[in-house]
């Protein structure tokens, strides 16, 4: 197949008729993918974009890239399929080019889609920071991590508090989270939590935004970065852009931030693109220093200076608050965790099972023995989670999986550490106590003294 497609091309390369545009399928999870084809090849005439393969995100396939983002090479928009279709696409449509695009992979499992897409008889193509980074008009602060759940959003707001105390007016950009109606989701402004609900956020979105509202930030997020970037700029005087999983920004950082996290040493140059941003950091982050052994924390330390010497090391903490401590002792909880954190973040347990075995729970409770099928499929694909129940919804009937999990389960009360607000979303029949975590600095060099330097080499602040 290769042999003919090659004759093909140079057939065509050596006539007068106009050479073919290069298939490409870009593989992704409704956000790095939309973001590299906006930025490359929406404009471009020499290429065809075929598809995308959508993968970790539930429910996300099956969909279709609208015309109104698309652009006016893509009249009927282009299909968003399961990435499991890759080979048989690959070889049906003739592609030329695979595009990965989507983060928190292994090194080895990257490889493992790169060889699919080779024996289909398609090269494999990352496309890099610069060529795919957006430009703003005033500074812009990045938070990265080398894996999901390190604590990129609790450092933003931390930031995005320390800037708005100096008088500067802050927009958030957040990676995007685009799971519903694409067209609707073009440019998303949240300043309220009336616009979560309009917008119909899911748990995903909501453990984000909500925050960040909570603290008075205005967040933007969607699916069109160019003019989000455009918006946002109009209103502050500095970005703050708060990643996702382990992506690169899609903004070039003035100053880019990164956290490592002690409790999974060794995880700084085993994940992609995690290495890549460890390797751009101006400034790492060693987080959670309060929870992690100190051999741990040394390993980390010296793996950043081996691989990044030239960036400054900080140290922080994500210390755990309880709603209600006596409210959980001695009684039978079940713990609700972060989603992304326990899932494609690979934690077998996060702050809400820290904080239930701190206030002496009498048991915590096995979620699996009650999770209806949908629940039982999240188990059954990510089978290091432990006994602890990843708060998914990225669709209501994934949902309403979740609020049935919760209400079957034999327990006195649940202790949640999603930053979304489980009651307001669901019916349960259990009483709620939140875990709540946020950053907080730890010895020299600290983190605000770098920013103090940033700000007057930017004239900011006063």
């Amino acid at each position: 197949m290769e042999s003919q497609k090659q004759s093909q091309r140079d057939s065509q390369s050596t006539s007068t008729s106009p050479r073919p545009p290069t298939k490409i399928v870009i593989m992704g999870a409704a956000g790095r993918d939309f973001h590299n084809f906006n930025q490359v090849y929406r404009h471009d005439p020499e290429v065809e974009v075929i598809a995308f393969t959508a993968a970790q995100i539930s429910g996300i396939a099956n969909r279709c890239y609208p015309p109104s983002l698309a652009g006016s090479l893509y009249p009927q928009g282009i299909p968003i399929v399961d990435e499991t279709e890759l080979e048989s696409l690959c070889r049906r449509e003739e592609i030329d080019c695979v595009v990965f695009a989507y983060s928190d992979l292994t090194h080895g499992e990257v490889m493992h889609l790169a060889s699919r897409a080779m024996v289909a008889g398609a090269d494999f193509l990352f496309l890099g920071a610069e060529r795919t980074m957006l430009s703003a008009k005033v500074p812009v602060i990045a938070v990265s991590a080398v894996r999901t759940g390190c604590g990129k959003s609790q450092t933003t707001r931390w930031l995005s508090t320390l800037l708005r105390q100096k008088g500067l007016k802050v927009a958030v950009i957040r990676h995007p989270m685009p799971y519903g109606d694409l067209e609707k989701q073009i440019v998303q402004r949240f300043s309220t939590k009336a616009d979560l609900d309009i917008a119909e956020c899911t748990i995903e979105e909501r453990e984000e935004y909500e925050p960040h509202i909570d603290i008075g930030n205005v967040v933007y997020a969607g699916v069109d970065y160019g003019v989000i970037v455009e918006k946002a700029e109009q209103e502050a005087d500095i970005i703050l852009w708060d990643g996702g999983n382990n992506d690169f920004p899609f903004i070039k950082p003035d100053l880019h931030l990164v956290l490592v996290d002690p409790l999974r040493p060794g995880d700084e140059t085993t994940h992609h693109p995690g290495e890549v941003v460890l390797r751009m950091a101006d400034i790492v982050i060693i987080a959670k220093v309060d929870s992690a052994a100190d051999a741990d924390i040394q390993r980390v330390s010296d793996t950043v200076k081996r691989v990044n010497p030239q960036a400054i090391i900080v140290r922080g903490a994500s210390p755990i608050q309880l709603e209600d401590t006596e409210a959980v002792r001695d009684r039978r909880v079940i713990v609700v965790e972060d989603g992304p954190t326990t899932t494609h973040g690979g934690m077998a347990y996060g702050a809400g099972y820290v904080a239930a075995t701190r206030a002496q729970a009498a048991a915590i409770v096995d979620p699996r023995a009650y999770a209806v099928p949908q629940i039982a499929e999240v188990y059954a694909r990510y089978p290091h989670i432990g006994s602890v129940l990843p708060a998914m919804g990225y669709f209501p009937a994934q949902l309403k999986a979740l609020e049935a999990t919760i209400n079957n389960a034999e327990a006195d009360l649940v202790v949640a550490a999603t930053p979304s607000d489980l009651s307001s979303l669901m019916q349960l029949n259990k009483p709620v106590v939140r875990a709540r975590y946020e950053f907080a600095e730890v010895g020299k060099p600290s983190l605000s003294a770098q920013i103090e330097k940033f700000l007057a080499r930017n004239n900011l602040g006063g």
